[in-house]
Formats: structure tokens, C-alpha cells, sequence
């Protein structure tokens, strides 16, 4: 896990990959992610990657795929289990 500003954009690393889901799923830089609203923001799952990373946004950010850049360097080198937004 790791955290960046104030108040926190915060990363998890080496989840469970998330199974078929009808929540909203967008694709940044080629990188699937489920994105459920928050009560004080948003996360946002890698979708089709194993193992996953979670990022949890403070609403303060905006819409948490503008920060979803910033993270697909490490998300797309993540093995790839079949799964794709849909």
C-alpha cells in the first residue's frame, strides 16, 4: 500500500482480480478498471489483471480516471487473466 497528498490517493497492491461485475468499467492507457463511487470519492479496480491494484480516490480529485495515468505503467505489466470491460 502507498500514499500520496493530502488528503491521500491511496494504492493497493496484490488483490484477489475481481470476478464478472456489471459496475462501470473503463479502459485508461489499455488498462481495464471497475470504478465505484464512494461516499467521500471513488475506487478504482483493475479489471482482467492478476493479481489486482486498487486505488482509492478523496472526492477532492475529481473523477478518479483522471488519476488512473499515473498508474498504468505498473497496472499493464500485470498478467492479463482473459477478463475485458465490456
Amino acid at each position: 500500500m502507498a500514499a500520496w497528498g493530502d488528503p491521500a490517493v491511496i494504492a493497493r497492491c496484490g488483490l484477489e482480480p475481481l470476478g464478472p461485475t456489471t459496475d462501470d468499467c473503463v479502459t485508461v492507457d489499455g488498462v481495464d478498471w471497475v470504478v465505484r463511487s464512494l461516499s467521500d470519492g471513488s475506487m478504482a479496480t483493475t479489471y482482467g489483471r492478476d493479481p489486482a491494484i486498487e486505488v482509492l480516490a478523496p472526492g477532492a480529485y475529481g473523477p478518479v480516471p483522471l488519476l488512473l495515468p499515473a498508474f498504468s505503467p505498473v497496472a499493464s505489466s500485470l498478467p492479463t487473466n482473459g477478463r475485458h470491460c465490456t
